[in-house]
């Protein structure tokens, strides 16, 4: 786990190999970006719908709270049939389903109507990060994971961004039924891409192997390197401390993105910003975070040697300040959004890192898959607890509440840091314990 050269330079691909690969690149990119346009336009709609509907912002929060747990339960369900059936499976059919529902919900009248498609909604969501990462582990060495996957992770970021500015567009422009329809829209043309250019290995298309088999005592975490796993194996894998410790780091990368995601346009507009301006100065996280997870895989390879624990608990520590700058320096709709992307400038690299390069490279990419869900999983009861959390602290006065909200982030900020602490002697340890082949 030494820091201080990068790692060897692997050999070159064949023309075809390196073809392939980059339509897989693209196309789970691509891919998980039209995931964020079938998921988020009620983020930045749930203002305008409770006002329409007369419903409070406690009334939405419970809304999206059902999207959250449906999405938590299916990290588990989708990272276990994704190991069985292929990344593949799960892009096509996930992001289909999505894309129906998504427009349901755009003719929705009734509480009931939200409630029920934004659970079935967030059950296939799910299926989205796991199958892109296991969509690429196979298309990757590990030299070049941290720089690749971490730029290839901001497929998110971008997604999150064509919301905010596509979507703000429609809702100021049209209303927010059609933020639903015009997201839905944009996203059939991705998922053709996937199911033109996506494959699983490289060995479907007839190509030769591009990853070769990595020793155990590279690995972390002990488990199964077999094609198909049984239910016990699985989780075996999924209770592995190293990999349970991973879950409660990213519980608290997920509680902050996600309360930002989903409350940081509706801050703004409290501090006194139009709606759809409040969606385009929101950006800046997204933005300032785009760099932020650039910069985690490039310093992963080039400096740390795939040490990807060392490089959250640099950017926890980051993070920590951010949140300071918030607290102190946010007088103003600009300001606050300036802080808060240094914010996002933090957040991001352990976001991308964690179920990304980290998940593939702690148990092999064979489980790269498996373990993006599992971590992806654990994770995600951070969204669900933020949702009702932030929804009650912003129950009266509503400056209070967004004051209240900043001093959590804060303390969670500090948890993730102690967190990653013990990741980065729990993970030298467990690797430097083994034998050697």
């Amino acid at each position: 786990m030494s820091s201080s050269a990068a790692l060897p330079a692997p050999p070159a691909l064949s023309r075809e190999q390196n073809l392939w690969r980059w339509r897989v690149l693209v196309a789970t990119y691509m891919a998980y970006a039209g995931y964020y346009l079938t998921r988020k336009a009620f983020t930045i709609c749930k203002k305008t719908i409770a006002e329409d509907f007369g419903w409070s912002l406690q009334d939405v929060a419970h809304l999206w709270t059902a999207y959250l747990v449906a999405y938590l339960v299916g990290q588990f369900l989708c990272s276990f049939i994704g190991r069985e059936k292929g990344p593949r499976f799960l892009l096509l059919g996930g992001l289909g389903l999505s894309m129906i529902f998504n427009t349901i919900l755009g003719f929705g009248n009734s509480y009931g109507t939200f409630l029920v498609f934004m659970f079935f909604n967030g059950l296939v969501q799910a299926s989205g990060w796991p199958g892109s990462v296991g969509g690429v582990s196979a298309w990757l060495r590990k030299q070049e994971r941290g720089t690749f996957m971490e730029v290839w992770s901001t497929s998110y970021l971008v997604g999150n961004m064509l919301v905010k500015s596509l979507g703000g567009a429609l809702l100021g422009a049209y209303g927010w039924r059609w933020s639903f329809w015009g997201l839905t829209l944009a996203t059939v043309g991705l998922w053709f891409l996937v199911y033109l250019w996506q494959r699983n290995r490289p060995e479907d298309v007839g190509l030769e192997a591009i990853v070769a088999k990595e020793a155990k005592e590279t690995h972390a975490v002990e488990a199964s390197q077999e094609a198909k796993v049984s239910l016990r194996e699985y989780n075996r894998l999924a209770l592995n401390p190293v990999i349970l410790v991973m879950g409660m780091a990213y519980f608290c990368i997920k509680f902050l993105r996600y309360a930002l995601d989903s409350w940081l346009p509706a801050f703004l507009d409290i501090q006194g910003l139009d709606a759809d301006t409040a969606a385009y100065y929101s950006q800046i996280f997204d933005f300032a975070g785009l760099g932020g997870a650039v910069v985690a895989g490039y310093v992963l390879d080039r400096f740390f040697r795939g040490n990807w624990a060392m490089v959250c608990l640099l950017m926890g520590v980051g993070m920590i300040g951010g949140y300071y700058s918030v607290i102190y320096f946010g007088t103003s709709p600009l300001a606050t959004a300036i802080c808060f992307g240094l914010v996002g400038f933090m957040i991001y690299g352990p976001d991308t890192l964690l179920v990304g390069a980290a998940a593939i490279q702690v148990a092999g990419p064979v489980n790269g898959v498996a373990v993006a869900g599992i971590v992806n999983g654990f994770g995600s009861i951070g969204p669900v607890i933020q949702e009702e959390v932030i929804g009650w602290l912003m129950r009266g006065d509503v400056h209070e509440g967004i004051r209240n909200t900043n001093l959590l982030a804060l303390s969670m900020s500090v948890l993730f840091a102690v967190l990653m602490v013990v990741l980065v002697f729990r993970v030298r340890s467990a690797t430097k314990d083994k034998p050697r082949a």
